[in-house]
């Protein structure tokens, strides 16, 4: 499961980390439509939110986010292992022309 949310996030843009935008709140107030890329369980989505960041930074992630990475039970080998993935998977990628 915990891969599958690191696979996902690599799809995810850097702005499902910040909170709904105001279009996002109008199409609620307006459709009552309402997406949210947040996962249920905090240790999830603090495996999520380290993800994302990382597919798009590298090993440049912020320390907030390593943070609550660690405050969520993952260790400093899980967190080595997640960023030497998501890196070489980074350096897999077939640029886009």
């Amino acid at each position: 499961q915990e891969w599958q949310i690191v696979d996902l996030a690599r799809t995810d843009g850097l702005r499902s980390l910040r909170g709904p935008g105001s279009f996002a709140r109008l199409r609620k107030w307006i459709w009552g439509e309402e997406h949210s890329p947040t996962l249920a369980s905090e240790r999830l989505e603090a495996l999520r939110r380290l993800a994302v960041e990382a597919w798009h930074k590298g090993y440049a992630v912020s320390l907030s986010a390593l943070a609550a990475f660690r405050a969520a039970g993952f260790s400093t080998a899980q967190l080595e292992l997640l960023l030497a993935t998501i890196s070489a998977g980074r350096t897999a990628r077939v640029p886009r022309s």
